[in-house]
């Protein structure tokens, strides 16, 4: 019989009996009852050597035993033969989202622990290599003649982009007579003849990725491969589970596979490799790892890639709505971010570098601004230096020396905060916090942007990033690579005024107008709020109108009654994203600079709900459907997982439902801008017009365009964003703002289209 210990972060009453009906010694890393232990409070007494099994619950025994970070990723899985990660089951009636995983990881250690579940090892015809190449021939044709109708391609690179290095091999999965086959190919045997099987091959099968964004573009840019069918498990995963970190392949092959963390061994090795030679994790390259080595490990990837696949495929078989998202929006848009990402936005090399000297300037003067201040100075001359990005320097300048009274604001650790919301604040009573948080805002745009473009950029002066599809719950994009375009500042015109067209172009920027409103009014079926969008004009002042009965027309409202379109905005907006009164108050009276009280701010939402009655029907329907399903389906299809909807804490409980009514109208709207966007792309590829869509930014689509062909785009775009799709208005199509200029930085432009 196994010999099993439990240890825990530090005593607790909890009954583990309740979820393992077996015999186990219990132990507490620290004695010491603390919110966050420290090393120095480790005082556990066990002999690790004396048991089989160690259940590790909750992270800090996690770190402590097994040396890893994340518990989530490991929660219910063997690690080194002997550790059990599990989450900490208190969490869970605060975050019933954590349910399943800990239902899932107690199964799990039970089976690891009666021998029922094994992690199996990798099989010796999974780790061919090939760097033959007849032998490579011989390997496509098998494939090419398989009777499986997938094939799981992966391949191993010297870099994360294609333009920075070079394929080292690639790996295929493929099914015959049901037996799975694998094997890694070295691209140094890759001859035309090869490369003839391999098109061969993709255009026959259906070829199967995992992230097929990456792979699409290294196969597509080093050999020009054609990819007519293709599936992608990142994404079939993120339909099913659609919080962000939980689609990678390691992760997914723990829980949905028998391999485990098969690649333990080659990344030991990689460790060992980069401590001998002196290599930082970050400048380790794969192309150091022989391929001998190699071969052990990276036929897997694949072979793991086809299994996955058809696991997913089938629970996704069972959901029409999801079958629909993904195979009408996320594939065409993976193959769409394939293209922009291709095209890359273009930035001028010049204007980068003028714009780094003209920030390092403006900072340097306001920190001499900020330090002649006497309660600077006197701080400085108390403690050597003054440091504006030292949080604990900042707190004691502000609060100690100035003597500003704390907003309440706490960070985590329940120590005033200091961040960009309260330095604003804080701003209101003295000057000194506005300096500061000039300071910080210009040294990230001069850091985060303007200093790690230049170098980045391609010959042909394009920066390519990524755009990703699975990065949100909402179903919006998000960025991440070289440069993040969502979090480009939309109010500063430094950086965007450094992407600019070539000589002879234009950048076109389209902005939806109202989106997320536009689309709560139709989901809603409110008239009266549909009828504001059919008589167009400014729809802030339209509404601001309407809802105080202002004796004046709507454009002459922001001119006359400003802060009544201020307060209606507040709301609309407030209500779109779950805003209460105290939260609508604070916003209309930062906004505007005059006081607006929460009771105000109750008796506009109330103004407002009865002069549009139907959508505020809607969101308390929708409302309740939350709390008694903990999920709901956005109008194209998209499942959001609510589980904290039944916490049992009602702080996470409303903001669950919050987020539930918020991505109902923000997944809509941005799937229209994704689809308008694919569209047009495909449209422009069709007629072969010379114009580039490189970037999507929240409601936006980015374009160069040639100077003779800007109207004849502007006109497309619009027809395909304003495409029927059951989402439109009667006879008020969703508003499209044009904006064209020389470069992208907003209120610069020459002229607007329409």
């Amino acid at each position: 019989m196994a010999k099993i210990a439990l240890v825990e972060t530090s005593p607790s009453s909890t009954d583990f009996h309740k979820w393992f009906d077996f015999e186990f010694s219990r132990y507490a890393l620290s004695t010491v009852k603390k919110k966050k232990i420290l090393k120095s409070d480790v005082d556990i007494d066990i002999d690790v050597d004396e048991y089989d099994f160690l259940i590790l619950v909750g992270s800090e025994p996690f770190k402590y035993f097994t040396k890893k970070t994340s518990i989530t990723a490991e929660n219910g899985r063997l690690i080194n033969d002997k550790f059990l990660p599990i989450i900490n089951p208190a969490m869970i009636a605060f975050r019933p989202e954590a349910k399943r995983s800990f239902e899932e990881a107690v199964d799990n250690i039970k089976d690891y622990i009666s021998g029922d579940l094994k992690v199996q090892d990798i099989p010796e015809e999974f780790k061919i290599g090939i760097e033959d190449t007849p032998e490579a021939y011989l390997f496509l044709t098998r494939a090419i003649e398989s009777d499986g109708e997938e094939i799981a391609l992966d391949c191993e690179t010297s870099a994360l982009s294609p333009r920075d290095g070079y394929m080292i091999g690639f790996s295929i999965s493929y099914e015959h007579n049901g037996k799975q086959q694998g094997a890694y190919i070295s691209t140094d045997c890759i001859d035309k003849q090869c490369e003839g099987y391999m098109q061969q091959l993709f255009e026959k099968k259906i070829v199967v990725f995992h992230n097929a964004k990456f792979d699409l573009a290294w196969f597509e840019y080093h050999f020009n491969f054609n990819f007519p069918r293709f599936e992608d498990t990142m994404l079939q995963h993120y339909l099913l589970d659609e919080q962000p970190g939980t689609h990678g392949l390691k992760m997914l092959a723990m829980k949905h596979t028998d391999y485990g963390e098969y690649e333990q061994t080659l990344y030991d090795w990689i460790g060992n490799y980069r401590k001998q030679h002196g290599i930082l994790k970050d400048d380790f390259s794969w192309d150091l790892v022989p391929f001998d080595v190699m071969k052990d490990y990276a036929a897997m990837d694949a072979v793991v890639t086809l299994t996955l696949f058809h696991k997913f495929k089938k629970a996704l078989d069972t959901n029409s709505r999801l079958t629909w998202v993904y195979r009408n929006i996320l594939l065409p848009g993976c193959r769409f971010l394939c293209d922009i990402e291709n095209n890359g936005v273009p930035f001028d090399p010049e204007r980068l570098g003028q714009s780094s000297t003209l920030m390092q300037l403006q900072i340097s003067e306001a920190v001499d601004k900020l330090n002649s201040y006497p309660e600077v100075q006197r701080f400085i001359k108390d403690r050597g230096e003054f440091n504006p990005n030292s949080t604990v320097q900042l707190r004691s300048l502000l609060f100690d020396y100035i003597g500003l009274e704390p907003t309440g604001k706490k960070t985590g650790t329940g120590a005033d905060s200091t961040d960009a919301e309260v330095l604003g604040q804080l701003g209101e009573q003295h000057e000194i916090p506005k300096f500061i948080l000039e300071v910080r805002q210009n040294v990230k745009i001069k850091n985060t942007y303007l200093d790690k473009i230049l170098p980045a950029l391609d010959k042909d002066n394009r920066l390519r990033t990524g755009f990703n599809l699975h990065g949100t719950t909402s179903g919006r994009l998000s960025s991440s690579g070289k440069l993040n375009m969502q979090q480009i500042p939309r109010d500063n015109p430094i950086v965007k005024g450094c992407i600019r067209a070539k000589e002879g172009h234009k950048i076109v920027a389209m902005d939806l107008t109202t989106a997320e409103v536009y689309c709560a009014a139709v989901l809603a079926k409110d008239e009266n709020l549909m009828d504001v969008f059919r008589q167009g004009g400014n729809f802030h002042s339209a509404i601001a109108k309407q809802v105080f009965k202002l004796p004046c027309e709507v454009e002459e409202v922001a001119e006359l009654y400003g802060d009544k379109r201020q307060q209606a905005k507040a709301v609309t907006f407030g209500i779109m994203y779950g805003a209460g009164p105290q939260k609508i108050s604070w916003q209309v009276t930062k906004d505007s600079g005059s006081e607006f009280s929460v009771g105000e701010a109750q008796r506009v939402i109330a103004q407002y709900f009865d002069m549009f009655s139907n959508l505020k029907k809607w969101l308390t329907v929708n409302q309740q459907f939350i709390r008694d399903n903990a999920f709901i389906y956005s109008f194209f299809g998209r499942k959001r997982r609510l589980a904290n909807a039944k916490s049992k804490d009602q702080g996470i409980a409303s903001h669950e439902v919050r987020s539930g009514i918020n991505f109902l109208v923000q997944s809509v709207a941005s799937d229209v801008n994704l689809l308008a966007g694919i569209e047009m792309n495909e449209w422009i590829k069709k007629v072969n017009m010379p114009a580039r869509i490189f970037a999507l930014v929240h409601d936006s689509i980015l374009a160069e365009v040639p100077d003779e062909h800007v109207e004849e785009y502007c006109a497309k775009l619009e027809e395909c964003v304003q495409r029927e799709r059951g989402i439109n208005i009667p006879n008020a199509p969703i508003g499209c703002d044009f904006e064209i200029g020389e470069d992208y930085s907003m209120g610069k432009f020459e002229k607007k289209y329409g």
